[in-house]
This record gives C-alpha cells, structure tokens and sequence, in this order.
C-alpha cells in the first residue's frame, strides 16, 4: 500500500483548513486577556468586530479568486498560494502596532483561508472514490477543530505570559502548519480530473491508477471505467459550447448553484460563529468564572464529535445528517435564549462587552455552558464537515471551481457579516440574539428537506442524472441500475473486464451490449 494514498493525501491537504482553525482560537483566545486589552485599549463592539471580521473580508476575495487561480494552476498550486499568504498574514498580525496593521494582516490571512476553503474540499473529492468520499473530504472540518483545539491551548498557555508575548507568539507559530503545507504538497499528485481538463489524458490515468490501486495498475477496470466517466462527461461539457460563468445560473446547473451557496450560507447563520468566536463573551454572560478553560471543554467537544461523522458519514447519508443537525441546533439556541430571558439581568458594570448577565443562578449557568457544548457538538457531526463535501460534489467538472468559490465567497459574506455584527448586537439585543440563530435552523431544516437530494456514494459524473431524473429533490434517486443491481460505474468496469469495452488514454473503443443487464447476465456465466 502507497504511504501516499487517498487519505494520506487529504489528510496532509485539509492542513489549509486548520489555518482556518487557527484562526478562530488565536482569536477567540485573547479576547479575555489582559494583555490583549490593554495593548489594544480594549476594544469592543463594533471594534472588535472589525478586527474579528477582517479575516472573513479577506477569505470572501479569496474565495472569489480561488476559482480563477485553481483552473489556470491547478488545485494543489492554488492551495501552495494560499499558504504563502498565510505565513505573510502571520508575520503581520505578530508584529502589529494598533488595530489598523492587525485587520491589514488579518485581511491578508483571510485571503489564505479564502482560497484554501475553497480549493481544498475540490482536491479532496476530485481524488476520492465514490464509495467514500465523504469520509475524505470531512477531513476538511476536522481539520479545522483539531487547528481550533490546537492553537487554543497554545493561546491559553501563553495567556499566563506577563508580556505582549501572550498574543504575539501564538500568531508567530501559526506560521509553521502553512510552511509544512506549502512545502509538502510538493511531492502530492495534481487532481486526476484536472488533468483531465487540460488535455493531460496519461497523466490522468497515472494519477487514477496510483490513487486507485495498491500498484498502480493502469489497466485495472475499475480505474478505466473512472477514467471513461472523466473522459466522457469532459467530452460532453466541451460540446455544450457554455460560458461556464453564466452556465452557473443557466436553467439546468441553477439549482445546484444555489443549494451549494445556500448549504454554506446556513453552516454560518446556524449561529456556530458566535459559538466559536465569541464564546468567552456567551460564558461571561452566564455567569462562569474561568471562562478561558470552559471555552477549552468547548473546542475538544468540537473534534472529537467531528470524528464520528469521517467514519460515517458515507453510510448515514448528507440529507438527514443535515437535517438532525438543523433541528438539533435549534433546539439548543431556543433553549439558550429562554434560559437567559428568564435568569438573567441587566449588567451592572457598564463597560463590558455584554449588557445581560446571569447571577445567582448556578443551575441555569450550568444549563447554558452544556446548551453552548451541545450545540457545538450538533454542528460538529452535521454541519460541520457536510457544508464542505455537498458543495463540490453537486456541480460538474467544467463549473465545479466556480461554483464552489460562489459558494465559500457566501459563506465569507455572512461570516463577515456577522464576525462585525455580533458583538455589538450582544450588547443591544442580548438573548434575543440566540431567538434568531434558532430561527435560522429552523429556516435551513426546511431548505434542506424541500431542495437537497442525497448523494451519498455517487461518482462525481452521476450527479446530473441525480439533480435531472425528473423527481422531487427530496426523494431518493437510485440511479441507473438493471437488474443485476449495478451502478453506472460498476457497469463500465464489468463491460472492461468482459472485453466488450476498451479504454485507452483518450481513445475509446467500444462494443457494448444492448444495456446494463446483459453486462449482469454475461458475467454470470464466467
């Protein structure tokens, strides 16, 4: 078995989603420290929205930009870009002088976050085999905790440094996961349906068979019948003569556009940025004192409840995890909101970042800091890692970039939009706040029973039949099987070993039988 496989590969490539994590806990760490406020002059509010935000204004431009520089260069050399804005982003942020230089570096970081987000979900489900992509591309989201979970505790352990070290170190050190990352992707394949797009027929098979097979083999069915699916849907998307900017809104691909866009949108509005960013505000507010530690319980909760959805997400489906988590999260922001109404009480010291406080009422501060963990726990096994693998899977070869940066650019807008908002509106509308992130699950559990059809298990060609078989998105489409039960894809391959189909790069012979079943019928008598 290669060292370097599907899930070597994804692993080290979903290192662009910990920067993202980093991120979140380089900055939801300092803001209870002293150090921090004092340097600089405690910022709050819109404030400290801008600073919080600035790294999401930035990720929505990269974003935006991804599908550009990923089709021109490919999908690794965009992610190596990525990690070069990084390091320079750090530096910047590190050696701050005020608030202007750190949103001037964060912005630049953003720009990383941006690109990586976006790219790397496309690598990883352009490399992975059908059967578990999923599990592949979810590495992305647990990435992104185990970088939240990581830093944090850098953060925290530099928070009892009696010095601006307490901030500047741990936006130093996040400068070592991008050079490891934009070094090592150096000896990592180029996506096999790149390659493809760019004509780069041997290469593309190489790459299949190297992902596919524990020796490569080139001639193994299954990788031929991949790589005719590859050929023939380039083949097609090249005879549509489309502007794929404008196909994105065509009649035929609108749909999928929007869900892609809407998926990303709702993992924000779910309410998980205030959870992430602003939690030691959300802890404070309900009355615990060491909020820096219970944020920690907080960021462990966040990994480890993303594991079970990389083991199984290929077997529960996206449909109903995404639906779970909606109503799950709902539930909990409702019963934050309530909680809070009921126990708690203007704040009597003025100058804090929250206006509404628990006292007195250790039961219902306990209640409110396990509804924070739940929900995160909720986004974690849902959410989390589905917001990342439906977008890219759902749009063809020809428009996958480009959908996948509208996508990821929606969901920087609403991050940045909310990174500016909330601080100011915890401070206005208080409880009412976690009303709303209710309502917006609600909101996404509807969308997402009435629009998003399942496509677990599906090679990445059989989504148009998936989003085209004539029937309402929410009922369960079974694809093309006869009645020996096989797929589009297993069909080709069964033909392949038969002889009835020969394949070679960029030449397709081909003497099929009539239709699926007969493939089903000869091999029985093998």
């Amino acid at each position: 078995m290669h060292l370097l496989n599907v899930y070597t590969i994804s692993a080290f490539a979903a290192l662009g989603g910990a920067l993202f994590g980093f991120d979140i806990s380089s900055m939801s760490g300092v803001l209870g420290t002293r150090q921090y406020k004092e340097y600089f002059d405690n910022p709050l509010g819109t404030r400290q929205g801008g600073i919080t935000s600035a790294m999401a204004a930035g990720s929505f431009f990269g974003a935006l930009a991804s599908s550009y520089v990923s089709d021109r260069f490919s999908r690794k050399i965009a992610i190596q870009i990525g990690s070069v804005f990084w390091i320079i982003g750090s530096i910047i942020q590190a050696s701050s002088n005020g608030v202007p230089m750190l949103i001037c570096g964060r912005v630049i970081s953003g720009l990383c976050v941006g690109l990586t987000s976006s790219v790397v979900p496309i690598y990883q489900s352009e490399i992975a085999p059908r059967k578990f992509r999923g599990r592949v591309v979810s590495f992305q989201q647990f990435a992104v905790t185990c970088g939240i979970l990581i830093q944090y505790f850098i953060q925290y352990g530099f928070s009892f440094v009696n010095s601006q070290a307490a901030f500047r170190a741990p936006w130093a050190i996040q400068i070592t996961p991008a050079a490891i990352l934009f070094v090592g992707l150096f000896w990592f394949p180029r996506s096999p349906r790149w390659l493809a797009s760019k004509d780069r027929w041997e290469e593309t098979l190489r790459v299949l068979a190297f992902l596919r097979t524990p020796d490569s083999n080139v001639n193994d069915p299954l990788v031929l019948a991949e790589y005719k699916e590859i050929e023939d849907q380039i083949r097609f998307e090249r005879e549509q003569e489309s502007n794929s900017y404008r196909d994105l809104f065509s009649k035929r691909m609108r749909k999928r556009t929007l869900l892609g866009m809407a998926i990303q949108m709702w993992s924000q509005l779910c309410g998980i940025n205030v959870m992430m960013y602003y939690i030691v505000y959300v802890l404070d507010s309900a009355g615990i004192s060491n909020t820096l530690l219970a944020s920690s319980i907080q960021y462990i909760v966040n990994a480890v409840l993303t594991i079970p959805a990389i083991l199984w997400s290929d077997q529960w489906g996206r449909r109903p995890v995404l639906l779970i988590g909606a109503f799950s999260m709902a539930t909990w922001m409702y019963l934050i909101a309530g909680i809070l109404a009921r126990y708690g009480e203007e704040n009597p010291v003025k100058d804090e970042s929250y206006t509404w406080v628990v006292i007195g009422h250790p039961a219902a501060t306990r209640f409110i800091q396990a509804a924070s963990y739940l929900t995160v726990g909720s986004f974690a096994v849902s959410w989390g890692p589905i917001s990342w693998i439906y977008p890219p899977e759902i749009v063809p070869q020809r428009v996958r970039a480009k959908a996948v940066s509208l996508a990821t650019a929606c969901n920087w807008a609403v991050n940045f939009a909310l990174g500016l908002a909330v601080p100011p509106l915890l401070r206005k509308i208080q409880w009412r706040l976690f009303f709303i992130y209710g309502s917006f699950n609600v909101m996404a559990f509807i969308h997402v029973w009435l629009c998003a059809p399942e496509t677990k298990q599906r090679t990445l060609e059989e989504m148009d039949e998936i989003f085209e078989h004539g029937e309402p998105l929410w009922k369960s489409f079974r694809g093309m099987r006869g009645s020996s039960g096989l797929t589009t894809l297993e069909y080709l391959a069964k033909a392949i070993e038969l002889g009835t189909l020969k394949v070679e790069p960029n030449t397709v012979q081909v003497k099929m039988y009539d239709d699926m079943d007969s493939v089903g019928r000869a091999s029985s008598y093998r």
